[in-house]
């Protein structure tokens, strides 16, 4: 297996896993300056965006935590 194979294959573990949450966990802090941004300049087409990205953030943090659960104790890498 190839390392980029390897590299490729890693989302798929646990520790690739929780490190996409911390990723989106990061975005989160985005998506609320975006947010207070908005508010402070009354723009609803800023604020809509903003709302949109944190709903894409919950789900794909959501797709993220049922994968990890999935996966369960077969991870390989873990031992």
């Amino acid at each position: 297996m190839s390392k980029i194979e390897k590299a490729k294959g890693f989302k798929h573990t646990k520790p690739g896993l929780w490190l996409s949450i911390g990723t989106s966990a990061f975005g989160a802090i985005s998506v609320v300056k975006d947010v207070r941004k908005a508010r402070e300049e009354s723009d609803t087409l800023k604020l809509i965006n903003a709302l949109v990205g944190a709903a894409a953030l919950v789900t794909g943090t959501a797709l993220l935590v049922r994968e990890l659960r999935r996966l369960g104790d077969d991870d390989v890498l873990l031992g």
